[in-house]
């Protein structure tokens, strides 16, 4: 019996989520006085060893360089037949769009029940009880699992991470891959500073921006930050931003620890996406705007004079 923890990468190295996974499955292993593992399909450049440091005994890893394009259906598969050969018992993921795309896969296939989007611990009082949010955030449910197996998805940005002085031994495991359905032809990749769903910090614009030509002052601002810039829907549409960085219920949900939304009015559908953001700052010339109601910090006025300023004062900050 153990807890098996999906550690997910791209582009060679280890993403952001998986150490707040790692730190996660390593506590639900001690609560529940069993063993904490990682689970790694591919290669990566980074030391394995290491992530012992987040609370893990040992990395299992499947050294298959084919396993470095992810394919849903090829990593299900994998995670099933490492599940069985480690005797694992709770497997963990971030609720990533690889977690999206794998966890329901791996508990149907282990017919194991899943908690998607868990925000805390596990409650094993009475049970194995795993608290997620629902609703686009707006109530909780408590989910009780009650198979012999359990997949848990841990929400973005809901647990801390915690390092220690531990190392982990790295077992290289020694399973059967599926042969791909789907052939890939061609990778067309994103480029950018920071990764949206990886950033802690996103500054985001909407339409109060009046056209694309107006945008060079959030990546200005962005920049300075650090951050990954992201949109509201309508100028997703409207072609002013490409739509890879749209942010809302129907496009990429986030959970930074900071979000700047700039000239976004706020409507119900873009709060969904955004609302688990630890801080969220409003800059809105219109008083009533639907958004400050949400907003941690909101600033009344003209965008494109506050946000200049903001700017300004930030980068003497940096360079004080």
């Amino acid at each position: 019996m153990s807890v098996l923890i999906f550690i997910d990468h791209a582009d060679s190295h280890i993403k952001k989520g998986s150490f707040e996974a790692l730190t996660y499955g390593a506590d639900v292993a001690k609560q529940s006085g069993i063993g904490a593992e990682g689970l790694l399909l591919g290669t990566v450049n980074d030391d394995l060893a290491s992530l012992g440091k987040y609370g893990i005994s040992k990395v299992q890893q499947v050294s298959d360089e084919g396993l470095n394009n992810f394919d849903a259906e090829v990593y299900a598969k994998a995670i099933e037949e490492a599940v069985k050969a480690t005797g694992a018992t709770i497997i963990i993921f971030s609720q990533n769009q690889t977690g999206k795309a794998v966890a329901p896969r791996v508990a149907a296939g282990l017919k194991a029940g899943l908690a998607s989007g868990a925000i805390t611990l596990p409650d094993t009082s009475n049970g194995f009880v795993v608290k997620k949010p629902v609703f686009s955030g707006k109530a909780f449910a408590n989910v009780n699992i009650s198979s012999a197996i359990k997949v848990i998805s841990l929400s973005p940005n809901s647990y801390k991470v915690n390092t220690g002085e531990g190392t982990a031994t790295v077992n290289q495991l020694n399973i059967s891959i599926a042969a791909p359905s789907v052939k890939i032809t061609a990778v067309h990749k994103v480029s950018g500073e920071v990764p949206l769903t990886e950033a802690d910090i996103v500054v985001s614009g909407g339409r109060g921006l009046k056209g694309p030509e107006n945008w060079g002052m959030i990546e200005d601002l962005a920049h300075t930050l650090h951050a990954a810039t992201a949109c509201s829907r309508p100028v997703s549409d409207s072609d002013w931003r490409p739509h890879h960085e749209h942010v809302g219920q129907t496009g990429i949900q986030i959970a930074p620890n900071l979000y700047i939304a700039i000239g976004i009015s706020g409507a119900i559908q873009h709060l969904a996406g955004v609302n688990r953001s630890k801080t969220i700052v409003v800059i809105n010339k219109d008083p009533e705007a639907p958004f400050f109601k949400a907003a941690d910090y909101g600033i009344v006025g003209d965008a494109f004079e506050i946000v200049p300023r903001l700017t300004e004062e930030i980068k003497k900050l940096n360079n004080a």
